[in-house]
Order: C-alpha cells, then structure tokens, then sequence
C-alpha cells in the first residue's frame, strides 16, 4: 500500500511540476534572471585586463558591453568582491566607466545600464544611468 501511495504522490508532483513550467497565453515575461555564470567571455575578460593595466579596479575580471534599450549601452561587470555595499560600487562604476569613455569609445550620451555581478555570479548592483 505505502509503495502505491509513493507513486501516485510521485506521479501527482510530476504532473504538478510539468504544468507549472507552461506558459499561459498572454501572460507577461519575467524581468530575466538576476545571477549570471562566473565565467565571461574571453572578450570581457580582455577588456578587464586592459582596464587593470590603465590602473582599474583588480577585483574586477570582465566587462562586457551589450547594446541596452534606446542605445543606452549595457554594461556588465564580474568582479570577485561579494559585497553589496555602496561605496565600492560607486567606486569601481566611477573607474571603469571613466576608462571605457576615454580609451574604449565608449558614448554615454544617452546614458548607460551596468549591472555588477559577484565572484558566485549573484547580482550585485544595478544601476540605471539614462536621462
């Protein structure tokens, strides 16, 4: 009797998993994930190693630039501090935007998006800079 119960009860949570991964027709995306892999692209992780030798910020071991919404570029950074904390964002967003603008190219003219991801690939920061 006890093995019968454990399948319908395994049968019955499959069934509930399996609906629950469907998608409703209409039904409004979600914002996309908040962590990210900790490994970067060997193009980010160039671009890290160029800013480290201008003097950049060494905790930070990728940049990548995205095109974001309306032109405003999209920035993400992977550094190996796990700390939320402001001042270090403000810091390490400070040097590494000042280092793409004047050796990268790099137009905020129309603002720009960064998100900071952590060394366990958690969000970190994410920071609008759009007019």
């Amino acid at each position: 009797m006890r093995v019968r119960v454990r399948t319908v009860s395994l049968v019955g949570g499959c069934a509930l998993l399996l609906t629950a991964c469907t998608e409703q027709e209409g039904a409004v995306p979600s914002a996309g994930p908040t962590v990210t892999s900790t490994a970067a692209p060997s193009t980010a992780r160039a671009l890290a190693e160029r800013y480290q030798r201008a003097g950049g910020d060494e905790s930070v071991y990728a940049i990548q630039q995205e095109e974001g919404p309306e032109g405003a570029p999209l920035l993400i950074l992977r550094t190996t501090h796990t700390s939320t904390e402001n001042a270090l964002f403000e810091r390490q967003r400070d040097s590494v935007v000042s280092y793409l603008t004047r050796f990268e190219q790099l137009s905020t003219t129309r603002g720009y998006l960064m998100d900071v991801f952590g060394r366990d690939g958690s969000l970190l920061h994410r920071w609008d800079a759009r007019p």
